[in-house]
């Protein structure tokens, strides 16, 4: 056995050298541990042994001869054993060598192949530049394109906000939208459609509000009605802007307390609305009633009758500046008065005025009076002077007659 055992080692040295440094290594890992499970072996059996030495002599015989032979089986089937399992192991490593040695050539021939196929060319940045310049472009205009044609491009859901005296259709219809109007032109000329609504004398401001994906809205701020003209029973607004609406309002409709216009000239009552502006608030509201009243001197002269009776006359180029005087002089005033501020300001009440335009009154009688008279003497002279050319023409003979006389004596 030992010569066998030596002849094995020497064959295992001769292969350990013909073999590899990790075969080699793992070799002596295996060597070693068929050492170790050969001691552990040992162990055992010495370990049996001594508990089988408790037993009786003769027992002990017999088994020491037992043991022997099955010390000596034990060791030739560990050496078997430990022979079979390093050459299966030999076989193993020497396949998996074989296996990696085989995996390691594909490798280098994949190496090899991978490196003998040519590289494919990269494209230049300034081509993939140019070609995302045309197609962003050309895919943009796609798009567009299939909006535009489907019925999402007109479709609007329109609504109208802070109508009082018009209504949401004048709006519309002011503002020129149609149905077929596309969406994104709604967009583009938001000023244009909003100066179209502001073509309603009503309107004083319009905004045109989007919000996605379809609505919009109308923001509507209304001019005020400062005044109304009053013709008989009809009162028809006027506005803040200086228009006069055409169509009368039902007496139901009328504040309690307004301004009452006796005059309807659109000039002036767009000066007379610009002068208002610029009036406080509570000397607005203490307004009753504007006539016009021009003098020889002042064309444009108005009367302001107040709520109090006191009457305030004031060239309507000059309220806004002579009229805040009135607040000032009001407490000095004990009863209705007139405060005239046509050149420089004073007043005077309403008996004196009532003397005052009794006086002028007369006077302007007395004026017509005369003014009959002459006219009347006027005509009277003029008819006395046509009958004396009547008499004369009757006596004296017409030219006519002498010539026809003396023609007459020469043919004699």
């Amino acid at each position: 056995m030992s010569k066998d055992k030596k002849n094995e080692g020497k064959e295992i040295l001769e292969e350990f050298k013909e073999l590899s440094e990790w075969q080699k290594r793992n070799q002596e890992y295996l060597k070693k541990k068929a050492e170790e499970e050969a001691a552990l072996a040992e162990e055992k059996e010495k370990e049996r042994q001594a508990r089988m030495g408790e037993e009786s002599e003769k027992s002990e015989d017999q088994e020491s001869e037992t043991d022997q032979e099955d010390e000596e089986s034990a060791k030739e089937e560990s050496e078997e054993k430990v022979e079979s399992s390093e050459a299966d192991k030999e076989e193993e490593e020497i396949e998996e060598s074989g296996a990696k040695e085989g995996e390691e050539q594909d490798k280098k021939l994949a190496k090899k192949a991978t490196k003998e196929k040519p590289a494919k060319a990269k494209i230049p940045g300034l081509h993939i530049l140019r070609a995302l310049t045309i197609l962003f472009p050309s895919l943009l205009l796609l798009v567009v394109s299939a909006y535009l044609l489907s019925p999402y491009a007109t479709m609007k859901d329109i609504r109208v906000e802070g109508t009082v005296q018009t209504t949401a259709d004048d709006i519309r219809q002011a503002s020129g939208i149609q149905d077929s109007d596309y969406t994104i032109n709604l967009l583009l000329d938001k000023a244009k459609y909003e100066e179209q609504i502001k073509s309603n004398y009503w309107v004083e401001s319009a905004q045109l509000v989007y919000q996605f994906p379809t609505k919009f809205t109308i923001k509507v701020k209304e001019y005020d009605i400062v005044a109304y003209y009053v013709s008989g029973e009809n009162h028809y607004p006027i506005l803040s802007s200086g228009q006069l609406e055409t169509s009368s309002v039902s007496l139901v409709s009328l504040p309690e307390t307004y301004i009452s216009v006796l005059f309807n000239d659109s000039e002036q009552i767009k000066a007379f609305t610009s002068e208002l502006a610029q009036i406080s608030p509570e000397l607005k509201a203490a307004i009753q009633k504007v006539e016009l009243a021009p003098s020889k001197v002042t064309s444009d002269l108005i009367r302001l009758t107040m709520n109090d009776s006191d009457e305030v006359l004031v060239p309507l180029s000059e309220m806004s500046k002579k009229l805040p005087y009135y607040s000032k002089i009001k407490p000095q005033l004990s009863e209705p008065s007139v405060v005239d501020m046509e050149a420089g300001i004073y007043s005077y009440t309403v008996a004196d005025k009532l003397i005052m335009e009794a006086e002028e009154k007369a006077k302007k009688e007395a004026e017509e009076a005369e003014k009959k008279q002459e006219e009347e003497r006027k005509r009277l002279e003029e008819e006395q002077k046509n009958k004396r050319n009547r008499a004369i023409k009757t006596k004296r003979p017409s030219a006519h007659r002498v010539v026809r006389f003396t023609f007459s004596l020469i043919v004699l």
